[in-house]
């Protein structure tokens, strides 16, 4: 029965009138402010059982049409309707759905403009969900019924276009579970009726016209167009909100309509004309609906012209930059709806520039690209770097295309850009609070999360870096030019208009720093990009003149010699620069260091001829050596950290200069002792700078061979001795002794004799005689062990080494006898320091005082956007409670913790030579014991540590080794990371439910935050182990001359773990667990990662079958829960997939899958067996999550918004998916930037202490 055939019916005369009446009192009830809890909760309870009547769907039509009552009484009657739609729907016979259909059509056709403006969108939603459930199958006319409605009045037409555009979003946008189960109907019955049918007879002219369902053969798209234009010649705030919804339906429908049918309709223009509306709705809506073509790709050249080109024709680019002039809004006093109208005109524009770069061929005469770029620039300007974002990486993306950014059209942009580049590199998030800079204040504004602003002013400085780099690439003697003039001048000024530098009140960012760091920051980046130049055109002038010359014509001879002329000059102009930038003195350590990197980065990119002058700068970082004062704690922090660097950066210069640098190795030995002595150097930096001659003496292959053997091994030798010394030997026998070692022998007994069991804060508690006397002994024991000079020694062996190559032979043997003999008592310290933190091992301390174990071992740091307090202050915190027992405690961590990360780094060294550490004894289980077996005591951030560490072992190991390493130690490592992060999670849902008056919430969220981040570091490492798209760790060659290596397949490491039973099983155990963590991102890697594996085990092999059951029972029972809990209602569409694929790859072996789905309640063998046998039969996965989410639909949870207890959270009012995506670190910059990092997670948190 179609839906507007019949009569509409009357509302009930008798029967129901009792159930209305106690509706409605019950209504009253609920939303009365003065009824008690306990009445409205019955009453509540009362509403909910309504739905559950088999009169209910009358009940809700009575209550709804009918306009005397409340409009919450009409609303809760449309609920009842609602409820029998979703959950009753297969249930209801033929004669009741076609009822409902009749309900609709009466309800839509009686709406009032009086009628407020939710009542009105859940009946379109109603008619939606009937619509998703029959059109086009037994309801045909539903288009005629529309357009019927459309001619009554704009309040109606509003209607259909609220209905339009829900049928839009669910079939095309949105993961709905109704529309997916009839996802090939519903697509076919929208395009015919929002395509004109001449488009569709053009277009298919043999499509099979059967089946009708459209009404007219304007269809939708040129209904919508008139009516805009209809609309601009009436008052705009008569017509505001039926414009907005026609516009939101156009934003929609352009996502998926047939282009041709939106050129013939006209439809862009109406929108573009939209623009010149007096109303902010209507000229947002129109943008979005802009914003929605423009991102788009793939149109053909006639498309482009047409429906793309109209943008940059000179009319429109004015009429959008007058719009965008006037949102423009002061960060101390924003209008909301001006300030959201400014971003989506630059995302718009953004993507309008991008698509330039797709075919700029295809462009018509008419376009005016000048004015276009020339808004650009005006965008890119804006204060609010939310709006500049979007801009500024479409001139990214302009200026790295070849067809765009090669030609003449961007001259006059460079300046501009190189401007407002080199001034937005300063760094916003140091700013001081109070400070009423513009572009801060919408910072503050715009984000407040720190963890997303950090991301987010990192995306916009690499866009800036970028923008500099191509631009130095394409005109690097102009840009040299512009750039270093720049630079002077910001040096020269520095402080002239700010106080003199002061260590005494030292700020690591003053205004200063800030300004020499940012424009420092240009050179840096145009230093990339002179050596992204240098590299396109050669090294070597000379030698491009040499390789071009024969069948070069006149013209480019001359040519090719005036760019060996150019580069001779500006290489010549760059010394110089770089000599003066040497000569400069400031006092600030931070700009002290910006110089020397920068200073270094010159000798690497653009002078890497100039040797001369890498020896001054090596010069430059010997002499350049600061003072501490122990009276201003700040400034002598950073005077270490400068210290460190001058190191770092002279060891790049020793790797970039060794055969060079070799010939002054007499004298340099001889001035770095000089130094050493002069400025009584402690160990530490004494090896340091060692480390750089040895880099020197071992990289350089002028050098006779003998006597860099005699040098080398003048290193390591003193290394050997002190690793196998007796007294070590004897130590680390027991755990006492390594205990004693550390001079950690008398903890137990100090903490027991004070008692310090009873003070709550030990902060306050002042260290005594003894205590302080201990606390110096703990601090100065880890520098009596071989662990600094090992790790620096090796980092020199390996740092920047390339394999094969004739270095990377010599470091293999001067290590090969070294590190057999350095590796037993290091597994044993690292083993010792791991098993520190099990509480087992304090014995003889009594059961009172078990409890300061913990406290003793509980780390203090710093995290962004969970310390309440500032970086800075927490760092105060720190230095001032040095002398106290909570700094004796931290004195105790910091030794274990130097034992431990030291040790990962010299293992991570050694890996480096593969044969000598692989192949050495019996490596695996004793690593992996060093390593694993007293894991899980440790702190979750530090077992991040660990598992970093880790990790690499993994991806650098030989392919000739796996048999042998990777059992025992994936078999550990998954076995402890299964145990750590199950009882962390179950910990963190255990306080949840059991609150305390007096609990810590920063401690319970820094704790959660951190235990994420291992989470997802954990199933990230589950990924690139298991998943083919992003496996790409293979079985690696060792490291053999051989020719034909290459040649022979080897297979990946992903192959290798699924083929052995004993390694995969912790693996898939972790997995199946990780599905009930409670930490999406991380539940979402996993769910990828197990339907790639599931494919694996679908042969007859006893192990495959063995392997299936367990996916079928545990994996599938974990989906199902997780299903089944609110939290994971973003989720249920990965976890639906996952479904399906075990049912569809694992039914036809086991019935397992089967019976786990009938142990569920209230499920019908008919219901499983019905779902499954179409999921064997539909190919499309939107299809077969409908088919399980639609079976599972009594037990998966919903969300509070969706149970209608709370309005669907919006945290981020006005943000788009494209500003969210700036939020976030770039997978690719993630992956660049992944590197082994043994001192915790830098960019969540602090140093520990």
């Amino acid at each position: 029965m179609n839906g507007s055939a019949g009569g509409i019916p009357s509302p009930p005369v008798n029967g129901s009138t009792s159930s209305l009446s106690s509706i409605t009192q019950a209504l009253e009830l609920v939303h009365s402010p003065r009824t008690s809890n306990e009445n409205r909760q019955t009453a509540s309870e009362y509403l909910e059982t309504q739905k559950h009547q088999p009169d209910a769907p009358l009940n809700g039509f009575t209550l709804s049409c009918d306009h005397h009552q409340p409009p919450v009484v009409r609303h809760y009657g449309l609920s009842l309707i609602d409820y029998t739609i979703r959950h009753r729907w297969t249930d209801e016979s033929r004669e009741l759905l076609a009822t409902l259909r009749q309900w609709m059509l009466a309800l839509a056709q009686g709406l009032l403009a009086g009628d407020p403006s939710y009542i009105r969108n859940k009946i379109a939603q109603l008619w939606t969900e009937v619509a998703k459930r029959s059109w086009a199958l037994d309801w045909m006319d539903m288009d005629e019924a529309l357009v019927n409605i459309w001619d009554k009045s704009l309040v109606h037409k509003e209607f259909v276009l609220t209905v339009l555009e829900s049928l839009s979003e669910d079939i095309f946008g949105r993961e709905d579970t109704a529309a997916g189960l009839r996802a090939g109907d519903l697509n076919r019955a929208c395009v015919e009726i929002f395509t004109p049918a001449a488009v569709l007879a053009e277009l298919f002219p043999k499509r099979d016209n059967d089946i009708n369902v459209r009404f007219e053969t304007e269809g939708w798209l040129s209904r919508i167009t008139v009516l805009l234009d209809q609309c601009r010649t009436q008052d705009a705030s008569a017509v505001e909100s039926v414009v907005t919804k026609a516009l939101a339906t156009l934003k929609s429908a352009l996502q998926w309509c047939i282009r041709k049918a939106v050129m013939v309709t006209g439809c862009v223009v109406s929108i573009i004309r939209s623009l010149t509306s007096a109303s902010v709705p209507v000229q947002l809506a129109a943008v979005e609906a802009l914003n929605s073509l423009c991102s788009q790709l793939n149109f053909e050249d006639d498309e482009f012209r047409a429906l793309v080109c109209p943008i940059y024709q000179k009319d429109t680019v004015s009429l959008i930059e007058k719009l965008y002039e006037w949102s423009i809004v002061d960060a101390t006093n924003i209008d909301e709806a001006k300030y959201l109208l400014s971003k989506r005109l630059s995302e718009m524009l953004s993507n309008a520039g991008n698509l330039i770069d797709e075919d700029p061929l295809a462009l018509p005469t008419s376009s005016d690209l000048n004015s276009f770029f020339n808004l650009l620039i005006t965008v890119l300007h804006s204060q609010s770097l939310t709006v500049s974002i979007p801009v500024l990486h479409t001139w990214v993306r302009l200026l790295a295309s070849e067809s765009i950014g090669g030609s003449d059209l961007f001259l006059p942009f460079i300046g501009p850009l190189l401007d407002i580049c080199s001034q937005r590199l300063v760094r916003y998030e140091y700013f001081p609070k109070d400070t009423e800079d513009q572009i801060v204040l919408f910072l503050d504004e715009d984000i407040e999360s720190l963890p997303e602003r950090h991301a987010f002013l990192g995306n916009y400085r690499r866009f800036c870096v970028q923008i500099i780099e191509i631009i130095v690439q394409r005109q690097p003697f102009e840009a040299f030019s512009y750039i270093l003039g720049h630079v002077d001048e910001t040096l020269g000024t520095l402080y002239a208009r700010e106080a003199p530098f002061s260590a005494q009140n030292y700020t690591r960012w003053s205004s200063p720093v800030m300004r020499a760091d940012a424009h420092l920051t240009v050179v840096e980046a145009a230093l990339k990009g002179c050596a992204h130049w240098v590299s396109t055109h050669g090294k070597s002038p000379q030698q491009d003149a040499s390789n071009l010359r024969n069948g070069l014509t006149h013209q480019n001879s001359m040519l090719t010699r005036l760019q060996e002329e150019q580069r001779t000059t500006m290489e010549n102009n760059l010394e110089i620069w770089g000599q003066n930038l040497l000569a400069q003195t400031f006092e600030d350590p931070v700009i002290k260091q910006r110089i020397i990197k920068v200073s270094v980065d010159l000798c690497t990119q653009a002078l890497a001829k100039k040797q001369s002058f890498a020896l001054k700068v090596l010069e430059h970082l010997l002499t350049t050596q600061v003072s501490e004062n122990p009276s201003y704690p700040s400034y002598s922090e950073v005077v270490r950290e400068l210290q460190g660097f001058c190191s770092y950066e002279m060891k790049r210069l020793a790797i970039r200069y060794p055969d060079y640098f070799v010939t002054f190795y007499d004298q340099l030995e001889a001035k770095i002792n000089e130094i050493a002595s002069s400025l009584n150097m402690d160990e530490e930096r004494k090896v340091s700078m060692s480390s750089v001659l040895f880099i020197m003496m071992h990289r350089s292959l002028s050098i006779d061979p003998s006597t860099r053997e005699a040098r080398l091994q003048s290193f390591v030798i003193p290394l050997k001795n002190a690793w196998q010394s007796p007294l070590l030997n004897q130590s680390l026998e027991t755990f006492e002794g390594f205990c004693n070692l550390l001079r950690l022998h008398h903890l137990q007994n100090y903490m027991s004799q004070r008692q310090l069991q009873k003070y709550e804060d030990w902060s306050a508690l002042k260290l005594d005689d003894e205590g302080r006397a201990m606390q110096a002994e703990v601090n100065e024991a880890p520098k009596q062990l071989p662990f600094k000079a090992t790790k620096y020694i090796l980092t020199a062996s390996t740092e920047k080494l390339e394999k094969p190559s004739q270095t990377y032979d010599i470091a293999c043997a001067l290590w090969r006898d070294e590190i057999p003999a350095i590796l037993p008592n290091l597994l044993k310290f690292l083993r010792y320091a791991h098993s520190f933190y099990n509480p087992e091992n304090w014995t003889g301390l009594p059961e009172e005082l078990r409890s300061i174990v913990s406290r003793v071992l509980t780390d203090r740091f710093w995290q962004s956007g969970i310390s309440t307090e500032s970086r800075d202050d927490f760092y105060a915190k720190i230095s001032d409670t040095k002398s106290t027992v909570e700094g004796f405690a931290s004195s105790v961590r910091s030794s274990i913790r130097t034992v431990r990360e030291a040790s990962y780094q010299i293992l991570y060294c050694m890996s480096r030579f593969e044969e000598q550490f692989y192949g050495y004894g019996d490596l695996p289980e004793a690593l992996a014991n060093a390593l694993f077996s007293d894991a899980h005591f440790l702190p979750s951030h530090q077992f991040l540590s660990l598992l970093s560490f880790a990790r690499s072992l993994v991806d650098d190991c030989p392919c000739k080794f796996y048999p042998n390493f990777i059992p025992p130690y994936l078999i550990a490592l998954f076995s402890q990371l299964d145990r750590k992060t199950s009882a962390e999670w179950e910990s963190i849902e255990q306080r949840k439910e059991i609150k305390t008056a007096n609990e810590d919430l920063t401690t319970e969220m820094r704790d959660e935050s951190v235990l994420r981040q291992l989470t997802y570091n954990a199933v990230a490492m589950v990924a690139s182990l298991l998943d083919p798209n992003q496996n790409d760790t293979t079985f690696k060659a060792t490291n053999s001359k051989t020719s034909d290596v290459s040649k022979t397949p080897v297979p990946t490491l992903r192959l290798f773990i699924v083929s052995s039973p004993a390694v995969l099983e912790p693996v898939i155990l972790f997995c199946t667990h990780a599905l009930r963590m409670r930490d999406t991102r991380s539940c979402s890697i996993i769910t990828r990662t197990l339907r790639y594996l599931i494919p694996e085990f679908i042969d007859d092999s006893a192990i495959a079958a063995q392997i299936r059951e367990f996916i079928s029972n545990e994996v599938l029972k974990a989906c199902i829960t997780s299903l089944h809990e609110p939290y994971f209602v973003d989720m249920q569409s990965d976890l639906a997939q996952l479904i399906s694929t075990i049912w569809i790859l694992y039914s036809p072996k086991t019935q397992t899958p089967r019976q786990m789905l009938l142990s569920l309640p209230g499920m019908t063998p008919e219901q499983v067996d019905r779902t499954g046998d179409k999921l064997l039969r539909i190919p499309g996965t939107r299809q077969q999550r409908a088919l399980v989410l639609s079976l599972l639909d009594n037990i998966r949870g919903v969300s509070i918004s969706e149970l209608g207890k709370l309005p669907k959270p919006n945290p981020r009012k006005g943000r788009s998916a494209m500003q969210e995506r700036y939020m976030k670190v770039d997978d690719h910059q993630r992956k660049k930037d992944d590197h082994l990092d043994l001192f915790g997670v830098a960019e969540m948190f602090g140093q520990a202490s």
